[in-house]
Formats: structure tokens, sequence, C-alpha cells
């Protein structure tokens, strides 16, 4: 593999193609007319515009991609992660062209991309499932009689869905067929299918995810698991590596679970199995996102390995170059997900020009970025500016460290979510590792921001006014 096409943007684009280049491997960026001075459009070899700046008519146009690549003799496409990186057709239609698609095959995708369908494939393995149906329903009395059995409160959720979307937490029956028909309606609407299917809500959730690696040799490794409960609208902004609340025995039964969902479905690459852990450490396979996740690099920190280049050397046909035996954990990362969100106002997007942008630097500090001063958040995609990763050998320290680096991290001219994330970082429900996915609802709002703000800058304000004073004095001492 010589050339690599990089089908995405962001800070996701310039990491893949940073492991390409210390591998020796040219990089092709691909840019909608709104990225064309984006960073990583500068960083890649060649670069090519592919079209408009809606995703719908760029980065989400498999064709054009593949024809670039085929234009460029390209040898292999990473599509990073959202996009193109689960559309199993993509996938298929670059292996048809003769080009390797770094990630898995496309039956893998089709076969985890509906829930349904994950959960029959692993049926056979013994794997833990919430109490639930395991197919798709739209018969509203059915719905009653299946939610009456498994006890209130269910979970409808889209079988197709994914951030959030098409699921309704419904408490009592009455409810029920209101919010199922919203749940098909929205499931509709958003993947074009409407299949919903009921299932147990667990209460007092914690979302733990295991990161996997399969090779075309028949080695399933598992990398340990990332706590991500921290999250607003169903939706991540807050992971460590490892959990709190794992013990060795635990880790090891979701890791090698974790393994056999990957075998169900003869999965290649990196991927992602989620499972959701109730108050009493049971835990339940979720599903599994068949791609790299935004938050790979606390695992890479922890394990000392790069994903990205056991990807790409996965895809080459190559064995994977460890043994499970020879994996451990070696300290603690945390990841903040810098988006450019209000967390004032809902988390809504916040656009506009970054007049300000620098990043923290330091031993064990490391951030994935996609910007750079000037430059404008555009409208059209994501709102994700760049990744704050923290390392130290301790929970602890790298918590600290983390404050620390938010504090360092200047941005004027939109809203992010730093922030949120020092809120998070200095609550005590954070930092004695007894939260949920609650943590936002239960925890924070608007105002507990804002009083933390004026707090800071009560202490600030006090510090200038004890140096002052400091400074007063010694202008006053008569020198001989």
């Amino acid at each position: 593999m010589k050339k690599i096409l990089v089908a995405n943007r962001g800070e996701i684009a310039i990491r893949v193609m940073k492991t390409a280049k210390r591998m020796g491997i040219k990089t092709v960026a691909v840019y909608s007319e709104a990225d064309r001075n984006a960073p990583h459009v500068k960083f890649a070899d060649e670069a090519v515009c592919i079209g408009a700046p809606p995703s719908n008519q760029s980065y989400l146009l498999g064709s054009k991609i593949i024809e670039t690549a085929k234009a460029l003799n390209v040898d292999g496409i990473h599509p990073g992660y959202g996009f193109l990186s689960e559309n199993a057709d993509f996938a298929e239609e670059v292996e048809k062209n003769g080009i390797i698609f770094i990630g898995p095959k496309s039956k893998a995708i089709r076969v985890m991309g509906s829930k349904l369908a994950a959960k029959d494939a692993v049926k056979n393995y013994d794997i833990p499932m919430v109490p639930g149906i395991d197919r798709a329903i739209t018969d509203v009395k059915k719905a009653k009689e299946i939610a009456g059995k498994i006890g209130y409160p269910v979970l409808i959720k889209a079988s197709a869905g994914g951030g959030g979307k098409g699921m309704r937490i419904v408490d009592k029956e009455k409810d029920l067929e209101s919010q199922m028909n919203r749940a098909i309606s929205e499931a509709t609407s958003a993947f074009g299918d409407g299949s919903v299917f009921i299932e147990k809500y667990v209460t007092s959730p914690r979302h733990i995810e295991i990161q996997v690696m399969a090779d075309s040799h028949g080695n399933v490794l598992y990398f340990f698991e990332r706590e991500c409960s921290i999250q607003r609208r169903h939706q991540k902004v807050v992971e460590e590596a490892p959990s709190a609340i794992l013990t060795p025995e635990l880790r090891e039964q979701m890791g090698v679970a974790a393994t056999n969902v990957a075998r169900a479905c003869d999965y290649l690459g990196a991927g992602t199995v989620e499972f959701l852990m109730d108050a009493d450490h049971n835990f339940y396979f979720l599903e599994m996102n068949t791609r790299l996740q935004v938050e790979h690099p606390v695992s890479e920190l922890i394990c000392g390995v790069d994903l990205v280049e056991l990807q790409i050397r996965v895809a080459r046909g190559e064995p994977l170059p460890m043994k499970q035996e020879d994996l451990s954990i070696n300290g603690h990362a945390l990841e903040l997900r810098v988006y450019a969100e209000d967390p004032q106002n809902d988390f809504l997007p916040s656009v506009g020009t970054l007049e300000t942008y620098k990043l923290p630097v330091g031993e064990g500090i490391r951030v994935d970025n996609g910007y750079e001063e000037g430059m404008d958040v555009p409208i059209y995609y994501d709102p994700m500016l760049s990744k704050l990763i923290t390392y130290a050998q301790d929970r602890e320290a790298a918590i600290q460290l983390m404050i620390e680096a938010i504090t360092a991290y200047e941005v004027e001219g939109v809203q992010t979510t730093l922030p949120f994330g020092k809120f998070v970082c200095e609550h005590e429900a954070f930092r004695s590792g007894n939260f949920d996915t609650h943590f936002v609802k239960n925890y924070y709002s608007p105002e507990a921001l804002q009083e933390d703000k004026e707090i800071e800058a009560r202490i600030a304000a006090l510090v200038a006014l004890k140096q002052y004073m400091e400074d007063q004095k010694q202008l006053r001492t008569p020198t001989n």
C-alpha cells in the first residue's frame, strides 16, 4: 500500500494521514468547497475538491470518491468515522473497484448496522442481552403486551438508529402508543427505516465499550475498555480509559464477550463493542460500531499502540503483531470532545470565526485538531473542532492535567464545550467515579456553569489584588 485516500475531513483526516506518513505511505485528501483552506487539505500530499459544501454533495458522494481514488492510483481508502465509514454499499463498491477498504468487509457492516441483525448474529455466543424483543414491531397492542411482560420503564429503539435518534424512554403504558409513533416517524426520517424494537430500560446505566481489532488470520484482540457515560443528547462528550469501576475479572469477561461479537460477524480491522452496565455491574450487549471510534486515542495511550497503523497493517493482510497476553493497561487517559457548541444554550451549535485559537501543549497533553486560527466553523458538518486528550499515571493526575489543559486552551469567536469539560472534571460525582449516563440531567445546568465562571472570576480578581498589594509594598520599601 503506497497511497491512501482519506475519505473524511477535520481532525480524523489529519490523524489518519499522520500515521500513513510515518509508515511511508502517500496521502490524498478530498474536500468540499467550504474546506478549501482546511488543515487536512494542506497536510496531504495531494488534494482534490469533490463538490459543494453540503456533505450530500461532497463527502457522501461515494462514487465520486472512488473515481478520484482510481484517477490518482490509490491503493486504499480510509473512511475515518461518520460520513461513509459504516456504509456497506460504499465498502463493497471500493472492493469491487480493486481498492482496499481500510475497515471491515461489507457483510459485517450490514449485520452490525442493524441492531436486530446484530442481536441475531451473536445469540449463539451466550452474550448477555437486555431483556426485550428481538424483532421489529409496529403493532401497538403487541408492544403493550411485551412491555407489560418485561416491565416498565422500557426503551423503544430504532433498529437502524444511532446518535440517540429514534429512541424513546417510556415510563407508563398510557404513553407507549404516542412515543412509539414518534420513534417510528423519527427513525423513518433519519434512516429511511422505521423498524423499532422494545427492550427493558436499564436505570442508572453506564456506557462501557471495548476496543477490538481482528486480522485475516483468525486473531481477535481486545484493547480494554473505555468509559463513555458523560453524554448529552445520547452522544458522548467525555471519555476515559480504563473505567473506574471495572475489576480485572469483569474486564476480562467483557473483553472476551467483545471478541465473540467480532467473531460472530467474521470481523476485520478495528471495531468497538458497546455495552450497557447496570447499577449491579451486570453488562448487556448494546451494539457494535464497525469503524474507528472518535475516542480511540484514550485506548492508544493506555495500551501503547497506534490503532490506525494496526488498521492499515490488517488491511494489507498482515497478522496482528501482538497477542492478548502482550497487552496491559498502563496509566490513565481522558478525552474531551471540543465542540463548537454553547453549553449555556442547550449545547446548540455555535458558528463563527475562530478569532483566537491556541492549543495547549505539554507532557501528557495530546490534541487531535482540525482547525486553525482565523478559520470559519462551517454550518454543514459536525461541530467538533478537536479532541483534547490527557494522559498520566493515574486517574486523579489525568483529571487534574485535563483541567490545566482546558484552562490553557484559548478559543474566541465561538462558544465551545471547554467550560463544560472543566465542570465535569471538577465535579465530585465524576471525580469519585460514581456517575452514570444521567450525569448531565442530574448535575449540570447553565446556571451551575455560570456560577463556576463567577467563582473563577472572583478568585482571579483576589489573586490580582493580592499581587497588586505586594507590588505596592515593594515600591514603598526604601532602598539603602
